[in-house]
């Protein structure tokens, strides 16, 4: 049955929505206006505003309520199908730092929005054009193409989880892929595939989804308030505040001296497949507090990228090395602790600039 929501409820609902959507994203400027996962994540909270707005033009809403914006369905329909492919690219900003965007997923977003704003137009056409199947064959091809821009959130949100060393957006990860990838995923999901012409014209399905939204926003907006005043900025900030906390009475004393005497003239570090619980065992310190330290007092917020500075610098040594030229690339790239040459070639010419051949002659040549 496609029981009536109670208008004032619905009205209020998606109020509360919009109003804390808009609030994260002032915020979240506000904090961090420069960066590039602010801006995206303003302009999808903008897109969801849309997507809000046109719900309350659906024929079933109660007519004072009810907003007529047909002059702006183009853009609306546009806006409100970049929102999972927005979500996409402001997970990959926070989570996969210093990386470069898969030009392959830019093409596939870039069709999908095409894919979308011609989706609007299918009433202006008629056969021979285009055949009344291909219009589902679009839509179901875009609503798909969601579906992926969702999951590669959700996977890029998990990925390096354990390697974060930033507590609290250890938090954020857990939150996005519970909440935020979940209830896109299941939007896009009901809109598409389960409800014939969408949320609009089911209002069942419709006050679901609001509700949800309300929920999540609200929710996202008390999560955010936990760290910094309605702003998300605080955890996802591209430059972490370091500090140095005192250590407590009878705790044994591990400072930056002791660390490397431990890890780099131990050469812990070349270990393979060397991970943060690993090295905390063998340090014989608690894992928490090894997290904390190389944070806070090495300055790094992710201990792959602690490693791959201390490996490419150790690799960056033996290639410099006139006596280990009969050495291959390969035989060192496994020495310092790589398992296979295509991470190390790709960490030595993010950290150095140049390839590792490249860099063995510029060394050499001197």
């Amino acid at each position: 049955t496609n029981t009536m929501p109670n208008p004032v409820f619905l009205y209020s609902a998606q109020i509360v929505a919009i109003l804390s959507f808009l609030l994260l994203a002032a915020g979240y400027l506000k904090t961090d206006p420069r960066a590039s996962s602010a801006q995206v994540f303003a302009l999808m909270a903008l897109m969801i505003v849309l997507y809000l707005l046109n719900g309350m033009t659906a024929a079933h809403i109660d007519s004072q309520f009810q907003l007529d914006l047909t002059r702006w369905e183009l853009i609306i329909s546009i806006g409100i199908s970049s929102i999972p492919g927005l979500f996409m690219i402001y997970c990959f900003l926070i989570f996969q730092e210093e990386q470069k965007f898969p030009y392959t997923l830019g093409i596939a977003f870039a069709a999908q929005i095409f894919l979308s704003a011609l989706l609007p137009l299918s009433g202006l056409f008629s056969d021979p054009f285009l055949p009344v199947g291909s219009w589902i064959y679009i839509s179901y091809s875009q609503a798909i193409l969601q579906l992926i821009f969702v999951i590669f959130a959700i996977y890029w949100t998990l990925k390096g989880w354990s390697a974060d060393l930033v507590a609290d957006r250890r938090i954020l990860r857990w939150f996005i892929i519970g909440v935020q990838g979940a209830l896109i995923f299941t939007v896009i999901f009901v809109e598409n595939f389960l409800v014939d012409g969408g949320s609009t014209e089911n209002a069942t399905a419709q006050s679901f989804i609001v509700y949800a939204i309300a929920l999540l926003t609200l929710g996202t907006l008390l999560v955010a308030l936990r760290f910094d005043f309605v702003s998300l900025g605080y955890v996802i900030r591209k430059v972490a505040e370091l500090s140095i906390e005192p250590e407590k009475e009878g705790t044994a004393i591990f400072d930056i001296d002791s660390f490397n005497k431990a890890f780099k003239e131990q050469l812990l570090y070349r270990e393979a497949g060397l991970t943060i619980s690993m090295l905390a065992k063998s340090l014989n310190i608690p894992e928490y507090r090894l997290r904390a330290f190389i944070h806070k007092q090495l300055g790094f917020r992710n201990f792959n990228a602690m490693l791959h500075q201390y490996r490419i610098e150790d690799s960056g040594n033996v290639l410099s090395d006139n006596e280990n030229q009969n050495i291959s690339i390969l035989t060192i790239a496994l020495s310092v602790g790589y398992q296979s040459i295509t991470p190390f070639n790709k960490a030595f010419r993010e950290i150095k600039g140049v390839t590792p051949s490249e860099y063995r002659k510029r060394m050499t040549a001197r």
